[in-house]
């Protein structure tokens, strides 16, 4: 905790540990990879559906996720790419929260006559609802969003349990306007994000600035000194 910058980076990460009951090595992984930093300035962008639906989500998701275990290998395609996710499972829930439980990939989905296939389905602890990650290579664009929103909509229909909420979509992009995401899911149905995904761990240096920014502004608009 030494590591730590400032007291509300200290208490982040001592109720994350407890939380998640996370390992010494586990925790200073986290530290050394400022999820602080990340999950402060990178506000997830959900469907209003989702807010409305699932009120905590916005403290299980993330804009951006970092998935610097994977190296800077360049995939051939997303194939390749999801068995290297796969592989690294330990590293991707660390990443994106331990409480998500990992159920499958490829995970099949019958609707009418049709086999459909999620890339990867997991369950989350504390929302109690099933998590279907799409993993995409390229660029988001609006017509990725139907996929998103079909796949919550069957599990619903023919996996959930009677006491789980509703199941949500989140797609993993490789780059996306903010702009366009957020035209495509205005009217979105469907409790969705589409979130990015780096390969590259970003300085953390720069991380920290852009806390110090961020808290400065809140001081100038609240008149608190954080």
């Amino acid at each position: 905790m030494s590591r730590c910058k400032i007291p509300e980076e200290r208490d982040f990460y001592i109720r994350l540990a407890a939380d998640e009951r996370l390992s010494t090595r586990e925790l200073g992984k986290l530290i050394s990879r400022g999820l602080f930093e990340r999950t402060m300035i990178d506000v997830p962008k959900l469907s209003s559906v989702m807010r409305e639906i699932v009120p905590s989500s916005e403290r299980s998701f993330r804009d951006r996720y970092v998935m610097d275990f994977l190296g800077k290998k360049t995939y051939a395609d997303e194939y390749s790419m999801k068995q290297a996710i796969i592989a690294k499972m330990k590293d991707f829930i660390l990443e994106v929260g331990k409480d998500f439980i990992y159920m499958g990939q490829e995970y099949r989905l019958q609707v009418g006559t049709e086999d459909f296939r999620i890339d990867l389905l997991f369950f989350h602890r504390e929302l109690r609802c099933l998590v279907a990650f799409e993993v995409k290579m390229g660029r988001f664009h609006p017509s990725d969003l139907g996929q998103l929103e079909f796949y919550p909509e069957a599990l619903d229909r023919d996996v959930r349990k009677t006491h789980e909420n509703p199941s949500i979509g989140v797609l993993l992009c490789k780059d996306k306007d903010d702009e366009v995401v957020e035209y495509a899911m205005s009217r979105s149905l469907s409790p969705t994000l589409v979130a990015e995904y780096q390969l590259n761990l970003p300085p953390k240096k720069i991380l920290q600035a852009k806390i110090r920014e961020l808290f400065d502004e809140r001081e100038q608009t609240f008149g608190i000194t954080i």
